[in-house]
């Protein structure tokens, strides 16, 4: 696998160097790089707010509170040093911020990975911003409330009502002990928090789409401001070698195509990676903002039933993934475990992913980027109530940014909004808000990005590009006469009374399997899996192997998603513990999920030869 560029390679080790003693030093958005920025990961001071009353108590204009916390991990988890479990339905933060000083005459930023729910930026006392959304990253332009060389008060506060209906929640539970597929809660921050110097000028941001047919990548800048004589310059690097480069006059809206001779596919079997170089430069000449990026040439799209990567047909070994870690609830303790989930899935057989009811952090996809690990990206959208008005706003602007936040990675192929929206009513009267959200946010996405957009996994679909459906039938003769198609053009479904007529989008049983097996201990009194658990480890292969056959036998499946990738809390029905140990015999395991069926080695072969 080829190294990255060699300025991100030296900015990175710089970085790293620089700030060994912090928790999850590395660049948290690899895919946008500065020279000039700081890790504010460590420790904050903290205090709980459950009569949230700190406005009126003027907390915002703290100094320090009483209390220590380990920031990037929620209060809920180990690593954070806290460990409080019940409900946190508000708290503050509180961290000194030195300002370099040579970043007199930028602006400052101040990034958030991630912060659940709701949060408020006040530096020095004053209201800097606001921001909604549990899983979404955000940045606050704090320039004009410090000075460079000086110490700036930072304050956080945050609110979180997961009961609410309102807000995102994903797999966290609403009970106080954790419960069947919900786990513990998370509060406040929990991914990276950072600042970068940018020129006034520099890029906001550069939306990369990648043109296999025309070998070309296209790109669409936004810059914060600009200025008359402003231009950008980019080149296209395959390791210390320039490829291609372009530079135009810096406009809005801006529009670079930058062709690549003979250019390198990214996929699964070579995840090839291009570097990018922006410089944004004045009229003078001057280099304002330097930006090192990365990006890779493939192609996905949707012919009839079938799913397409550059050009041939594929089928996807997914693995349902919920990313939970037993320290970090939602934040993987190092870079390294991240990086780590995505190696074991695939020494297992799998070749894809779907990301279930969690907004992954950046650095995953960037190691699935690296690895050739597809995946598919969900929203956290349980605990949305979907016939509320109030949680359809609020979700439509978290799933937004998520979406342009993450589009550049080629690693993901298809956007999953939502999952089992189960509060659809039965009537069409009823259900109309449910069906125009779903409605609305599979056009939103459409329209900011070019991938497939599955609205709904497992139900109750409205308008989708790819058919979904989940049954955990345990025994492979049940599960393979609930899969026969009773006539042509009908396929399994939820409810064929409460969710659109399917039109022949590729088909997937997105989830099946959770087979219950415990090594050692049950995490709890309440630990489950699906169906009866097997008596021996032999029993479960042979359940295991004759489930998945049974689904690579239809010719009409795109492909599958087995439940789970790792035990989460009392749910054990992983391919891995919890703390990511072996349960089983990993080439056992690749001998099942490692199978292509054959059809579709079939028809992979004849577009090798050129028949399709």
């Amino acid at each position: 696998m080829r190294l990255i560029s060699a300025l991100f390679a030296f900015v990175i080790a710089a970085t790293m160097f620089a700030q060994t003693s912090i928790p999850r030093p590395e660049h948290p958005r690899p895919q946008f790089v500065r020279e000039n920025w700081v890790n504010l990961n460590g420790t904050w001071s903290y205090v709980f707010d459950f009569g949230e009353s700190g406005l009126t108590r003027g907390l915002q204009r703290s100094k320090g509170f009483e209390n220590n916390i380990t920031v990037p991990f929620c209060p809920e988890s180990k690593l954070s040093g806290v460990e409080y479990k019940d409900f946190i339905n508000s708290m503050w933060y509180h961290r000194a911020v030195e300002i370099p000083a040579a970043w007199d005459g930028k602006k400052i930023l101040l990034n958030f990975g991630g912060v659940d729910y709701f949060s408020a930026i006040y530096v020095n006392g004053s209201l800097a911003g606001r921001h909604w959304g549990g899983s979404s990253s955000f940045s606050v332009d704090i320039t004009r409330y410090v000075k460079a060389g000086e110490t700036a008060n930072v304050v956080v506060w945050v609110k979180d009502d997961l009961r609410s209906g309102e807000q995102t929640g994903g797999k966290q539970c609403t009970s106080f002990y954790s419960g069947g597929c919900h786990y513990t809660r998370v509060t406040g921050i929990w991914q990276t928090v950072w600042m970068e110097a940018v020129a006034p000028t520099g890029l906001q941001e550069v939306y990369v789409k990648p043109d296999l047919d025309n070998s070309s990548f296209i790109l669409e800048p936004k810059f914060y401001a600009l200025e008359n004589g402003l231009k950008l310059n980019v080149k296209v690097k395959d390791g210390n070698k320039v490829v291609a480069k372009a530079s135009a006059k810096a406009t809005s809206p801006m529009t670079v195509i930058v062709p690549v001779k003979k250019a390198k596919t990214w996929s699964p079997e070579s995840p090839f990676l291009y570097d990018l170089e922006y410089e944004v430069v004045d009229a003078a000449g001057n280099v304002v903002d330097q930006v090192v990026a990365y990006a890779g040439m493939r192609k996905i799209h949707i012919e009839g039933n079938r799913i397409f990567l550059n050009n041939e047909p594929l089928f996807l070994r997914m693995v349902l993934d919920q990313g939970y870690y037993p320290d970090g609830v939602w934040t993987a303790p190092t870079d390294a475990a991240l990086k780590k989930d995505i190696e074991l899935s695939m020494a297992v057989g799998f070749n894809s992913a779907r990301l279930h009811q969690k907004v992954f952090e950046e650095r995953f996809h960037y190691w699935a980027d690296k690895l050739g690990y597809l995946t598919w990206g969900e929203a956290g959208s349980w605990g949305v109530d979907v016939n509320s008005e109030v949680a359809a706003r609020n979700f439509i602007t978290e799933w937004k940014e998520v979406v342009i936040r993450d589009r550049n990675h080629p690693s993901i192929i298809t956007w999953t909004p939502f999952n089992e929206t189960w509060g659809r009513p039965g009537n069409a009267e009823a259900a109309r808000f449910h069906d125009r959200l779903l409605s609305d946010v599979y056009y939103m996405t459409k329209n900011l990005d070019y991938r497939p957009c599955h609205d709904t996994s497992g139900g109750y679909h409205v308008v989708t590009d790819i058919w979904s459906y989940h049954n955990y039938e345990q025994d492979a003769t049940k599960l393979k006469e609930r899969l026969i198609l009773k006539k042509e053009g009908e396929v399994p479904t939820l409810s064929a009374d409460r969710e659109a007529k399917y039109s022949g989008q590729p088909y997937l049983l997105d989830e099946y399997g959770g087979i219950k097996w415990v090594v050692g201990e049950q995490y709890a009194a309440n630990t489950w899996g699906y169906g009866t658990g097997p008596k021996t480890v032999e029993e479960l292969y042979t359940r295991l192997g004759a489930l998945t056959d049974t689904l690579l036998s239809f010719d009409y499946m795109s492909g599958y998603t087995y439940t789970q990738l790792t035990d989460v809390e009392q749910e054990q029905n992983g391919i891995y513990n919890y703390d990511r140990t072996a349960k089983f015999d990993a080439e056992k395991l690749k001998s099942i999920f490692g199978k292509e069926p054959a059809w579709f080695v079939k028809m992979k072969a004849e577009y090798k030869k050129g028949k399709k």
